[in-house]
């Protein structure tokens, strides 16, 4: 094996311990999602309907919803999948429904503070700076809270 391999190998292992390094690599990915939507939405889909305003109003909404929904796949699917496998041993069937759709609430409900939060930041960003900027800043911003709401909560460690 190569000394590249080997470091590869090596950043993999040392990525898959830390929890938090994950998120920020599956929210790299929204925050990608997120202004690639927000872009084509406020440049064409809702370009007559914000150009009035010069903000992103539902652009930003239809891009916060859609990396959402990106962050909440990704989440589950590596960052606390630990959690979720055992979740559903518990439930004694692989991927019910029902818990799909609990934990995607919990994560929606969880992740609201930090959406709000994103969303008026943008908004008021955007007043004195390019919406992307704006978008980017306020997504930051919001990314400590959605951790430990969705840490603690949506995807939280059973004591029983």
């Amino acid at each position: 094996m190569s000394t590249v391999q080997r470091l590869v190998l090596w950043a993999l292992g040392w990525m898959e311990r830390y929890r938090y390094i994950k998120f920020g690599i599956v929210g790299a990915s929204g925050t990608v999602v997120n202004l690639v939507v927000l872009h084509l939405g406020h440049e064409f889909l809702f370009n007559e309907l914000e150009a009035a305003y010069n903000k992103p109003y539902f652009s930003l909404a239809l891009a916060i919803a859609v990396a959402t929904l990106n962050n909440f796949t990704w989440n589950r699917l590596w960052t606390w999948s630990d959690r979720v496998k055992t979740l559903e041993a518990e439930e004694a069937q692989p991927v019910s429904l029902r818990l799909l759709g609990l934990e995607f609430g919990q994560y929606i409900t969880a992740s609201a503070f930090g959406s709000g939060l994103q969303y008026v930041l943008t908004l008021l960003l955007s007043g004195s700076m390019d919406y992307r900027v704006a978008n980017i800043i306020a997504i930051v911003a919001a990314s400590v809270s959605n951790f430990l709401a969705n840490d603690r909560w949506t995807f939280k460690r059973n004591t029983d």
